[in-house]
């Protein structure tokens, strides 16, 4: 068999990058993979370290899409082969990416094993030191490639005697590691795997190094296959080699997934052991050893936090009671370890949204905090610890503190302003107009909408519908009043102009925005 035909394969989507691994069984149609990049930026640093022969890219991407990839690519290294990957509405791109030297194209709804693979070997065809490369009779898949295969959800067939062969011990075990930074420069293998061989003489282990862990993507996975003597003291000289499983930087040592006794078992010990015990390491104290043996005993599942009451407690500006029951709530959450991640990441996330927007309508300058509510999502988004949550809703205690009791609240120091301003807060629900609320107060209309812009940060058209926008909203939270009443109970006769008012001020239409924060 003639030189394996590098390919780097680059799009933004990791399911897609799998199912193109295993649509082929590369080696044997000579073919090798040699990277994957996740937009153009990656894989110019890829084909810099890699040299492939051919890059198959999609065409959308952050950062660096394919039609700047294609140029960089051709001016840089001219000899390498682009396939592109794209759907019918991303033609106009294709169509520029032929003029800076694309090979091939495939349109992505027609990407199956025959197509990809004639496409390929066309290409292949266009390189001179590939044109002896070829199919392969006698070509087996490796051990990655079953491993990898089989935690991906895809079918293989194996010989029985290769498994036989590959896997002389009758226990199984996964062990996940992350990389320090040594071990990032260094070896393949890790000093705790170098260390965990020395001690166990009779153990393969196999690293697979084409699987992705979910939210963990400095994770190398191992299969570990040991003798049924060795696998109970697995875990004790592991704890020999390093005491504990984490670090205080957020790096996992080690976790060790359930023993399993079967290849065939592998995927769901994966799925049902393994990655449940990194979703409840978000709990778990971080000096504890992650492994499904040594979990501490899981208390019931907490109960709805109070919100209605929270909310209360910071109308009346009673924060420190507030976000010390919070606090207690989250500690509930901790030790019931297994507690979903997402719920409790969108619930603190509503919870910072209802407090900065119950505060604006209580006329406290919240701007700078609405400013910076994105930067506390992202945090709580990308968290990967409970303690960074508690760190997250610390900072935001102290900024609503600072900005409460730093300055009170905007009308209070113009007794006439803060008389205008109650009036509204209690007619809002009424056909009120400036007109109307001058006569009541005995104003010019002229002069009364000239003092409320003088002295107030908006108009008295847009605080009015401020007000009322912020009492559907609190409506539509926390009570089941039809939508179709709540434009009327806040002084809206018009319910198609109500929605208009309501998506254009909270960019969600009034049914978008209940479910969103019901759900």
């Amino acid at each position: 068999m003639g030189e394996l035909c590098k390919v780097l394969v680059v799009d933004d989507e990791l399911l897609v990058r799998q199912g193109i691994k295993h649509l082929l069984n590369w080696e044997r149609d000579g073919f090798q993979i040699i990277g994957e990049a996740g937009n153009g930026k990656e894989a110019m640093e890829l084909i810099r370290e890699l040299q492939p022969h051919i890059v198959l890219t999609d065409i959308v991407m952050p950062l660096m899409d394919g039609e700047e990839l294609t140029k960089l690519i051709k001016h840089n290294w001219p000899e390498i082969e682009i396939i592109v990957l794209s759907s019918f509405s991303e033609f106009d791109y294709v169509r520029s990416t032929f003029q800076s030297g694309v090979s091939d194209y495939i349109l992505k709804p027609h990407l199956d094993t025959d197509m990809l693979l004639q496409v390929l070997r066309k290409t292949a065809e266009k390189i001179p030191s590939l044109r002896n490369a070829g199919r392969d009779a006698d070509y087996h898949m490796t051990i990655n490639q079953v491993l990898e295969k089989l935690l991906s959800r895809y079918e293989t067939e194996v010989e029985p005697t290769l498994i036989r062969d590959w896997f002389p011990n009758s226990c199984f075990c996964l062990l996940g590691m992350e990389e320090d930074d040594e071990a990032a420069a260094g070896k393949q293998d890790y000093p705790l795997m170098e260390s965990l061989n020395a001690l166990l003489p009779g153990m393969k282990a196999v690293h697979i190094n084409g699987h992705a862990i979910p939210g963990r993507p400095g994770m190398n996975l191992y299969l570990l296959n040991i003798s049924r003597e060795d696998c109970d003291p697995l875990r004790d000289k592991l704890k020999i080699l390093s005491p504990v499983s984490q670090t205080g930087h957020d790096r996992i040592v080690w976790m060790l997934g359930s023993p399993f006794q079967s290849l065939n078992q592998m995927r769901e010990n994966y799925e049902k052991t393994f990655l449940k015990l990194l979703e409840y390491r978000f709990f778990l104290p971080k000096d504890i050893s992650l492994t499904r043996a040594e979990l501490p005993e899981a208390t019931a599942q907490t109960s709805a936090f109070p919100l209605q009451d929270f909310m209360e407690r910071i109308r009346r500006l009673e924060l420190e009671e507030a976000f010390r029951e919070l606090q207690e709530y989250v500690d509930l959450q901790k030790r019931s370890y297994t507690s979903d991640v997402f719920e409790f990441k969108s619930f603190i996330g509503n919870m910072i949204f209802n407090v900065i927007h119950l505060l604006g309508s209580m006329n406290y300058n919240m701007k700078p905090l609405d400013e910076a509510k994105y930067a506390f999502f992202k945090t709580i988004d990308e968290a990967r610890h409970v303690t960074d949550i508690e760190l997250a809703i610390k900072h935001f205690q102290m900024q609503v503190s600072e900005q409460v009791f730093s300055s009170s609240a905007p009308s209070s120091s113009n007794p006439s302003m803060k008389l205008l301003l109650d009036y509204i807060e209690q007619h809002y629900m009424e056909p009120i107009s400036l007109t109307g609320m001058a006569e009541h107060f005995h104003f010019n209309p002229s002069y009364l909408s000239s003092y409320f812009a003088a002295h107030y940060h908006e108009g008295f058209k847009e605080h009015l519908n401020r007000v009322r926008i912020n009492k559907a909203a609190d409506l539509l939270r926390f009570s089941d009043t039809p939508i179709s009443e709540i434009g009327s109970r806040v002084g809206y006769g018009d319910h198609s102009y109500f929605c208009k008012v309501f998506k254009k001020s909270m960019g969600l239409s009034p049914t978008q925005y209940r479910r969103h924060h019901q759900a």
